[in-house]
């Protein structure tokens, strides 16, 4: 259904964020920071308390019904015969607004674990793990190491990556390795001590 979309996000730099908790911490982190330098960044996130809108807000500002409700109608005759899930509908949805829009930034949160994941058919130019835990474990695994191994299926072949886990399980640090992934480990490259303070 990408691929008849024709969905691409070259015109804006990427970051996915996978990981158990922090996801959205780490998002309106990375936002506000962005948009304190002046740049347009569009967060796609999940999921919405009241209103479907919130899913995806462009510079702090939920999208509109109009274009929502026409993101709608595009992914709904571009699927023909492909059976989605609310999810998937509404990812692929809030990606054409994206698209649109065309900001200079993207970030998008990773729903469950990242391999799996509909965010997860974009390939990003920063991926972000944030801690891993045992969690949904009946999709992702009953250990860390299983876990790990899906949450880092967002990583891509010599791109970069940030991890946040204070104890990286051998799984991510392993697909790291392989993929030759230019990643800035928590305890290795940096620590978070200034927040603490």
């Amino acid at each position: 259904t990408i691929t008849r979309l024709n969905i691409n996000f070259n015109a804006s730099k990427v970051i996915t964020v996978a990981g158990t908790n922090g996801k959205g911490t780490t998002c309106a982190f990375i936002e506000n920071g962005l948009l304190g330098k002046g740049h347009s960044v569009a967060v796609y996130a999940s999921p919405h308390i009241d209103e479907v809108n919130e899913r995806l807000r462009v510079n702090n500002e939920n999208i509109d019904d109009e274009r929502l409700v026409s993101a709608f109608k595009q992914v709904e005759a571009a699927r023909t015969d492909v059976s989605l899930s609310y999810y998937e509908f509404t990812t692929l949805a809030c990606f054409l607004v994206i698209q649109n829009i065309a900001p200079e930034f993207i970030i998008l949160e990773v729903g469950l674990g990242g391999r799996l994941d509909a965010t997860n058919i974009i390939d990003p130019d920063i991926a972000v793990i944030t801690t891993i835990d045992l969690d949904h474990q009946a999709f992702l695994g009953d250990t860390r190491e299983k876990i790990g191994a899906e949450k880092a299926g967002i990583l891509r072949t010599q791109r970069d990556a940030v991890i946040g886990d204070s104890t990286i399980p051998q799984s991510v640090m392993d697909i790291i390795d392989s993929k030759q992934v230019c990643a800035e480990c928590r305890h290795k490259h940096f620590d978070l001590t200034l927040f603490n303070n």
